[in-house]
């Protein structure tokens, strides 16, 4: 018999404050929720609207030390998806490094308008959509990646 642990109920309530997980039903209903680092407005905006309406629980961020603030806040983030050129104390790259450190269960998703980085320089299973992107192959990234880890 398992026991759950005092982190394992904040996660669960949490995850129940966000409307991610329902209870009394036959079978949970869970949502990806995901978190969209983007300084551009209009993409970021356009992005969320997008993510929202295909199902997804969506935070935004406009840099990373945003970003980092939300992180702490909302454990419940399953993915973070970045741009890798923005202003502030770090880049989406050196983001995506950190969050790997410091959250490792979270997924990764870098996207550029440039050149896609090297294999090397991005932390382990983090994927990449290039600049311009479809919304709806951002959706299907999300997806895949959450579908990877429960089958992985």
């Amino acid at each position: 018999m398992s026991s759950i642990t005092r982190s394992d109920s904040i996660f669960i309530i949490n995850l129940w404050k966000a409307g991610t997980i329902t209870f009394g039903e036959r079978r949970s209903t869970m949502k990806i929720i995901v978190l969209v680092v983007e300084d551009e407005f209009l993409l970021r905006a356009d992005t969320v609207e997008f993510l929202e309406e295909a199902g997804f629980v969506v935070h935004q961020a406009s840099n990373a030390d945003e970003a980092i603030a939300l992180l702490e806040l909302h454990v419940e983030i399953q993915v973070v998806f970045t741009d890798i050129q923005m202003p502030g104390s770090m880049d989406g790259l050196k983001l995506a490094h950190y969050v790997r450190g410091r959250w490792p269960p979270i997924k990764l998703i870098v996207t550029s308008g440039l050149a896609k980085p090297l294999v090397e320089h991005m932390p382990i299973g983090t994927g990449f959509v290039g600049k311009p992107y479809q919304l709806m192959g951002v959706a299907d990234s999300v997806r895949e990646l959450i579908g990877a880890a429960a089958h992985g």
